[in-house]
């Protein structure tokens, strides 16, 4: 079974849209695995590095309200899974890219906006990790000597597509 979790990369800013995790300019890329080194590549934050350390072993996002907003593209959630990451943590996510982090087989976990700020709490310790067991739907995250556990919700469809790893997993274990 896939494990979900790991290093957690922390993106401050609500609205990161879909250009901004994948630039349009490479949609034309033949394989998920050529999009591998543009991840994040146009996203603008302070002191954020598309290329640095903290991006590439990153296997869990935390953001703010509306992650995923604009193109419906696939290409946004391929490539976090060809970067491996196994799951995005955020107040809301545009409906298309969360969908589409389902059907890859990926978790996008809704968290109320006082929880993701405690996750936020932990973006200043270098050794932060989270671990989520999306079967009992809960995360854990650990850092800087403290951990704390929340609990999520996940529809029972949506739950069974990433635990079969995606779309086509499921329909080949259900059809």
């Amino acid at each position: 079974m896939k494990t979900f979790g790991g290093p957690v990369l922390f993106l401050d800013r609500a609205d990161i849209n879909t250009d901004e995790i994948i630039p349009a300019k490479y949609l034309t890329e033949i394989t998920k695995e050529d999009l591998k080194p543009y991840i994040l590549e146009d996203l603008k934050l302070p002191g954020f590095d598309p290329k640095g350390p903290k991006t590439k072993s990153a296997r869990v996002i935390v953001s703010r309200a509306n992650f995923g907003c604009g193109s419906s593209r696939e290409h946004a959630p391929w490539v976090f899974e060809v970067n491996g990451i196994t799951a995005v943590v955020a107040e809301s996510f545009a409906r298309i890219f969360r969908q589409n982090m389902f059907n890859c087989g990926m978790a996008a976990i809704e968290l109320p906006k006082e929880k993701v700020d405690a996750l936020f709490g932990y973006a200043n310790f270098s050794d932060v990790t989270m671990a989520l067991d999306v079967e009992g739907q809960a995360l854990t995250i650990k850092g800087g000597g403290k951990e704390d556990t929340f609990r999520f919700d996940i529809s029972p469809f949506d739950k069974a597509l990433v635990l079969a790893g995606g779309w086509v997993d499921y329909a080949d274990q259900k059809y």
